[in-house]
């Protein structure tokens, strides 16, 4: 199960005998979760051009999610007593795949998001798999060999494009905020930096950084027993999907000129279960 994808660097690991559930249960959910994440390549200007929390790498997994029939739900759990209702609590998760007889899986990619979003995922996937409405919550995220080459890879494009001042931002459409700008020369006058190399480390620590959503912090949670005992499946996205052949336009990507429509604004509805 998912040996392709592991061999790529792809870290995969499995909590509450979600491994058995799904390979008795799910087979074609693996199936269409090796192809979207084997399909996956994020160029090097996405990485640095994107804004908000994801690149359009990320948007297209979302996309071929979506067209796998992975759509957003939003689940809604009501209480009511002699037909009146007590309480009412809604879940919206970006991806869930449902099939005929009721089972589903739902699934979240957590890019670049602030930590605390793995929190909210996972305490999400608890209730629902306590109310029966999935069987195993998935989260996808940057593994640690990307979380840990990122200011290498950065590097690598500041010196491909030789980047050695903010006017070369500029020239690519990239505008560094006053604060940034300040931490870069920081860092060169205080150990004689290059520009390439004061700026990688500035940019991944200011857009990248420790408090950002990747493996480490999502283990922590999981460690802690945060989600248990929801059935779960981590993804961790390595840094080989970065790719460096494509000289896509930067400033285009930062402009937002390429963006596409990923999901429908309008939630799907769950179908109901076959009956028997």
């Amino acid at each position: 199960m998912f040996e392709d994808l592991a061999a790529r660097g792809f870290q995969i690991e499995f909590h509450s005998h979600a491994k058995a559930i799904l390979s008795v249960d799910f087979s074609d959910a693996i199936g269409e979760l090796e192809a979207a994440l084997g399909a996956l390549s994020i160029p090097i200007e996405e990485v640095i051009g994107s804004g908000g929390g994801e690149t359009k790498g990320t948007q297209r997994l979302r996309r071929a999610l979506a067209e796998l029939g992975w759509h957003k739900v939003n689940f809604t759990i009501e209480k009511r007593i002699n037909g009146i209702q007590r309480e009412s609590i809604s879940h919206e998760v970006d991806h869930v795949r449902t099939f005929p007889d009721g089972r589903v899986i739902a699934l979240e990619i957590e890019w670049n998001n602030k930590d605390p979003f793995f929190d909210r995922d996972l305490e999400n996937f608890k209730r629902l798999h306590a109310e029966g409405a999935i069987s195993v919550g998935v989260i996808v995220t940057r593994g640690s060999s990307l979380q840990d080459e990122m200011v290498q890879l950065v590097r690598r494009f500041a010196t491909e494009r030789a980047l050695e001042s903010g006017e070369d931002l500029g020239s690519l459409g990239l505008t560094p905020t006053p604060r940034q700008k300040a931490d870069v020369a920081r860092r060169m006058r205080a150990g004689g930096a290059t520009f390439a190399d004061a700026w990688s480390v500035s940019f991944v620590k200011d857009k990248y950084g420790a408090a950002t959503t990747h493996w480490r912090k999502l283990e922590d949670r999981v460690h802690r027993g945060v989600g248990n005992p929801c059935p779960l499946l981590l993804i961790g996205l390595p840094s080989s999907i970065v790719t460096f052949d494509e000289r896509l336009d930067v400033g285009a990507i930062a402009e937002g000129e390429e963006e596409q429509e990923v999901l429908a604004e309008t939630t799907q509805p769950l179908p109901r279960p076959a009956q028997p």
